[in-house]
Parts: structure tokens; C-alpha cells; sequence
């Protein structure tokens, strides 16, 4: 049981990886988390895999995943094996200890855990990849899944092959707080003449806050995935002057409508 959060499908590729080679089922956290319910009850099979695949937002998990995971309940868990793999531009700080903690108020415990380089897509911040670097990342995420996916397969513990990057502890504890205090806001969000009305923001939108009415507009809630405007097919989607005269990124290995 392969849980997932994804914005512009590196996380879904991963993820999807995964579960097709350790015959596991992938479930979408953004999809559970917009059901509504209070909280999150599965069964689970006898010494069933459980894995949690999600980009990293300011060197931790993003905040949907840490909140599904404070309503997560696993019926006829016994010490299953849990991993997770965290894709970033670079490296995740202390993203698995945070996941650890979380995972430990429910008595559970990360098993392995992995991170994974992809092509860049928080353009808020820099840039997108060159396509010759795009490509160059995503032929070495491939082969970095296929070790990953032994490790699973066999449920290898305590491999933790991770990149925490300088001053982990920094990075993580300090930068990510003011990252899911100040980087929520909507109000940067704007849409240009370019716009169609075609309502494809509204649907691949994480946090469920688009509705299209000619044009979209935003309520006041956001994870930062930036879905919304990486996946516009004309480009008519910026966050105030930070995205503008820049490119979009789109995992090239996912259809829109797997989103």
C-alpha cells in the first residue's frame, strides 16, 4: 500500500515505479485528504508493504502529507514494513527524521527510507532543468528506482540512502516553519489574457482551493505544489513576478489525466 502526494508527477512516477514492481496498490493523499473524512481507516493484507512517496517542501514533508498521516489508521498492523521515498531538487534535510516522528505518535516506525533527485519544479525559486539536465535526472532517478525497488522488495531495514545536505538540522527546523507560514498564501497567484477557461487548474489542484469561473480564482488554502501553473497548457498562471519569463515542468513519464 503505496500512499502518494504529487504535483507535477515526479512523486507519481516514483511512486508508481514502486508499486508496479512490488505488486502494491497506490493510493493518492490529496485525493483522500479532499474526501472530507475525519479520518483514514485501511486494512491491511498480512505483512503488507506500507510506503509514502511525496516531493519535499523546504526540507520536509509537505504539510497535507504530515496531516493525513496525524488521521492515518492501519487495521491488523503488526510491525509492517514501512519505507519512503522523498523526490527534491537536491536534497531533503531532515525530511525522514520529521516523517519518523510523526510516524512514531502513531506507533508506528520508518523502516528504510530514500531520497530521490528529479528535475527541478518549484519556480517560485530559480528555475526549471535545461532538457539535456531534465533528461540527464531522470534517466538517473530510473536507475536509482531499481535499486529502491529491491530494497522494498526484499524489506531491507535501517537503509537510510538519503542526501541531507549542509546544516540538516537548519534547514529543516528553521526554513520549513516559515515556509508553511508565509509560502500558503494565494493572494501572488494571477492569471494573464492567455487563459482559456479550461478548468484544468481547478482539476489537478491539490488542495481542492481553484474553482474556475471564466477564469480561476483562488481561496485562501495551498500547498505550494504549483500544479496550477506548471500544468496550464498555455502558460497563463504566474505567483506575482517570481514565475514570470520562466519555464513549467511537467515528469514527461505522466499523462495530465493520471493527475
Amino acid at each position: 500500500m503505496i500512499f502518494y502526494f504529487s504535483g507535477t508527477g515526479n512523486s507519481l512516477e516514483a511512486a508508481k515505479s514502486i508499486a508496479n514492481y512490488n505488486d502494491e496498490r497506490l493510493i493518492s493523499i490529496s485525493k483522500e485528504m479532499n474526501s472530507k473524512d475525519v479520518s483514514f481507516e485501511y486494512t491491511l493484507k498480512s505483512k503488507e508493504t506500507i510506503g509514502f512517496v511525496f516531493p519535499v517542501y523546504a526540507w520536509a514533508p509537505p504539510k497535507m502529507v504530515l496531516e493525513f498521516i496525524e488521521k492515518l489508521k492501519f487495521n491488523n498492523y503488526n510491525n509492517n514494513y514501512i519505507f519512503s521515498v522523498a523526490t527534491c531538487g537536491e536534497n531533503i534535510g531532515n525530511t525522514m527524521k520529521v516523517l519518523d516522528n510523526y510516524l512514531n505518535k502513531k506507533d508506528m516506525k520508518l523502516s528504510s527510507g530514500f531520497s530521490l533527485v528529479m528535475p527541478n519544479n518549484y519556480i517560485i525559486m530559480g528555475n526549471v532543468d535545461s532538457k539535456e539536465v531534465e533528461s540527464k535526472k531522470l534517466q538517473s532517478a530510473e536507475e536509482t528506482l531499481k535499486n529502491i525497488n529491491k530494497i522494498i522488495k526484499e524489506k531491507r531495514t535501517g537503509i537510510f540512502q538519503i542526501q541531507k545536505g549542509l546544516l540538516p538540522g537548519i534547514l529543516t527546523s528553521v526554513i520549513n516553519p516559515l515556509f508553511n507560514k508565509h509560502a500558503m498564501n494565494t493572494k501572488k497567484f494571477n492569471v494573464n489574457n492567455k487563459c482559456t477557461g479550461c478548468g484544468l487548474c481547478e482539476r489537478v489542484c491539490n488542495s481542492k482551493t481553484i474553482k474556475v469561473k471564466e477564469k480561476p480564482e483562488w481561496g485562501d488554502t495551498c500547498t505550494q505544489c504549483l500544479a496550477c501553473i506548471n500544468l496550464c497548457p498555455v502558460k497563463a498562471i504566474e505567483y506575482g513576478k517570481s514565475t514570470q519569463n520562466k519555464g513549467r515542468y511537467k515528469n514527461p513519464n505522466i499523462n495530465i489525466s493520471e493527475m
